[in-house]
């Protein structure tokens, strides 16, 4: 009897595999997942994995387990949580039906719609930006401190979402470190900070969310990582980016919005 039902099983099983239109999973893919594993599953970044030749059912298992929670990931996790039960099948089918690669394979370039950014450095944030959270990353050893435009902390003061013209930015810093490469926490609680290595951004204006996928899209918003020299880090692939922030909609798509809110409504 329990032959007979794991054959039924396996039957239904390959059935499903059957029903799955890797054509349908192609569109999918060249709309949202080629952002970051490429159209021909061969991804932008080492640290992404290439999807080409996978087995179906183990495409399909990892995404089912991120759209249900059962496995996080700040990224996947947005979009899976998108995907219908078709989607999945279709989009698993399509990626094993591609020819494997090895792992030096070149990699695919960005979506040009998501490589380009709309968002400029703000020269004059610290006359005219109001500095309104820290956060530490203890796992990078960081501490970030935010700023925000005049148009994003009126919208909070008000209640509002915030606006096209809205502008928040941050600066990332490394944190002291002790003799024991441990980051020293002053007295209000938060790293102390050593060397600016960077900076974060995100803004919006009319148009600039018109040409990102709906999956990823956040209204109007773009994002930005610039250098020290107050230039667009090259290889940052907004879509990240965009599909973290994703599930925030109710948050004006924003982190720090609660912050944000509190110090507007003090001034």
């Amino acid at each position: 009897m329990k032959s007979w039902i794991g054959c039924l099983t396996l039957i239904a099983a390959a059935s499903g595999a059957l029903a799955a239109d890797a054509g349908a999973g192609k569109a999918r893919a060249e709309a949202v997942c080629s952002a970051c594993h490429g159209i021909n599953g061969v991804s932008v970044a080492d640290a992404i994995p290439n999807l080409a030749g996978q087995k179906a059912a183990y495409l399909e298992a990892q995404l089912k387990a991120l759209k249900d929670g059962s496995r996080k990931h700040p990224v996947m996790g947005a979009i899976a949580a998108q995907l219908s039960a078709d989607d999945i099948g279709n989009v698993a089918a399509y990626f094993a039906s591609l020819p494997g690669v090895s792992t030096s394979a070149a990699k695919s370039d960005f979506l040009p719609n998501l490589a380009k950014s709309g968002v400029t450095f703000p020269e004059n944030y610290k006359s005219s930006f109001v500095k309104y959270h820290t956060i530490n990353f203890p796992a990078t050893r960081q501490v970030r401190y935010y700023y925000a435009n005049p148009a994003a902390l009126q919208a909070a003061k008000d209640g509002k979402d915030l606006p096209n013209g809205a502008y928040l930015f941050a600066e990332v810093y490394s944190a002291k470190l002790d003799a024991d490469k441990r980051p020293i926490t002053g007295s209000d609680g938060f790293f102390i900070a050593d060397q600016l290595i960077f900076y974060t951004a995100m803004a919006r204006d009319a148009g600039w969310g018109k040409d990102i996928p709906e999956m990823l899209r956040n209204e109007e918003w773009n994002y930005a990582v610039f250098t020290l020299a107050k230039q667009q880090r090259p290889g940052v692939n907004q879509a990240e980016c965009l599909a973290c922030h994703k599930p925030l909609d109710k948050t004006s798509y924003t982190f720090t919005l609660n912050q944000l809110t509190s110090v507007a409504k003090a001034r």
